[in-house]
């Protein structure tokens, strides 16, 4: 009988911590959610990209948001910018440190670096963390990220916006422009190569910039 106590308490605790793992998650989307980032983002984003109306800004700041959700879900797992004007916004976010660490800590979890695509360890791992960023994002509005016919936010933004010094993406690769990555190289096309979402990287908990 004592084994079968040991075994019920074992399945409690277990029980227990999934539980207390969805509510920390949970608080963390709804932190998300409600945080109001710096104005200066918009301001140095407008600095940058003059072009881009209030409206833009304000689609750029929803889409940092998007991102920081994407990272949230990815826990430790690498995660990689896919986006130039998302990145800037990022980049300004940065530089107010204070705020920035504690909203690490309560968005999620950890404090997120930002480390860019060329200093990651090697070229899989930004790879990886792009493929994990296309996945996680594509789950999260409803697309077959393999079979997509529409391009998450976080892959369609620097387009949408004519960012001149994005990062745009071609759904059909036959047809790609210069410049423009083949989709299908972060797993969304039939010739997606891209591991499960579960899949082992190395852990880390820096995200990357450029693709």
């Amino acid at each position: 009988m004592e084994w079968i106590t040991i075994v019920t308490l074992f399945a409690i605790l277990i029980i227990f911590y999934v539980k207390s793992q969805i509510t920390a998650h949970k608080r963390r989307e709804e932190f998300i959610d409600t945080y109001t980032f710096p104005k200066s983002i918009n301001e140095k984003i407008r600095k940058i990209y003059p072009h881009l109306t209030q409206g833009d800004l304000d689609l750029v700041v929803s889409t940092l948001r998007d991102y920081f959700h994407v990272c949230n879900i990815a826990g430790s797992r690498v995660t990689s910018m896919p986006s130039q004007v998302v990145d800037v916004a990022w980049h300004e976010f940065i530089l107010f440190t204070k705020e920035y660490k504690c909203f690490c800590t309560k968005a999620l979890g950890r404090f997120l670096h930002h480390t860019p695509a060329e200093a990651m360890k090697t070229p899989t791992l930004a790879q990886a963390g792009i493929k994990r960023v296309w996945r996680i994002s594509c789950h999260r509005v409803g697309i077959n990220h393999k079979l997509a016919t529409s391009l998450p936010t976080l892959f369609a933004i620097d387009s949408t916006l004519n960012i001149d010094d994005g990062f745009k993406y071609s759904l059909d690769c036959t047809r790609s422009n210069d410049g423009e990555y083949c989709a299908s190289h972060i797993g969304c096309g039939s010739g997606c190569s891209g591991g499960s979402e579960g899949e082992s990287d190395g852990g880390g908990c820096s995200g990357g910039c450029g693709s």
